[in-house]
């Protein structure tokens, strides 16, 4: 798969943290990759999590919903839902995480510069404890996977 792009994290206070990540595809097709179920569900949850998405449903408008089941081994599922509060195509999304009252507003950024996207990601949390005993959020292997599909969809740009 070649060489990864930087991923950085920063606490950008303590109640945000931010991910920025460049991936190997056009914004278009990452954007399609963050609001097409049936794409969102191949590269979301970090694999070495050992965590399947039973369903996933997405309403990808102002006011809709998404609603993630998620299960871990044989345990019940889980449910991780919210709305979308802004969608700018290929260019921001921003939505609630609805399950708990811990739950951050979550804004994604892309940012498409020679057949590259930089994404950022920002979780802002509604108390430092939110984002403490949330972990801060994305993982580096979730943008591998999200490259990976990229790369199957075919739409990483070569490099010399």
């Amino acid at each position: 798969m070649g060489a990864r792009n930087e991923f950085e994290v920063q606490r950008k206070s303590e109640r945000e943290v931010v991910v920025t990540r460049t991936v190997n595809g056009p914004a278009r097709m990452v954007f399609e990759a963050w609001t097409k179920p049936e794409l969102f569900q191949r590269w979301w949850i970090p694999k070495s999590m050992g965590v399947t998405i039973v369903s996933c449903e997405m309403d990808v408008r102002v006011g809709g919903g998404y609603r993630l089941m998620l299960r871990h081994g044989a345990s019940e599922p889980m449910a991780f839902f919210g709305k979308y509060l802004e969608v700018v195509p290929n260019s921001r999304l921003v939505w609630s995480n609805d399950e708990s009252p811990d739950g951050a507003v979550t804004t994604v950024t892309f940012e498409e510069k020679a057949g590259k996207t930089r994404v950022v990601l920002s979780e802002l949390y509604p108390s430092k404890e939110a984002l403490e005993a949330n972990g801060g959020g994305i993982m580096p292997e979730q943008f591998d996977q999200l490259d990976d599909l990229l790369v199957s969809l075919g739409a990483a740009t070569s490099t010399p």
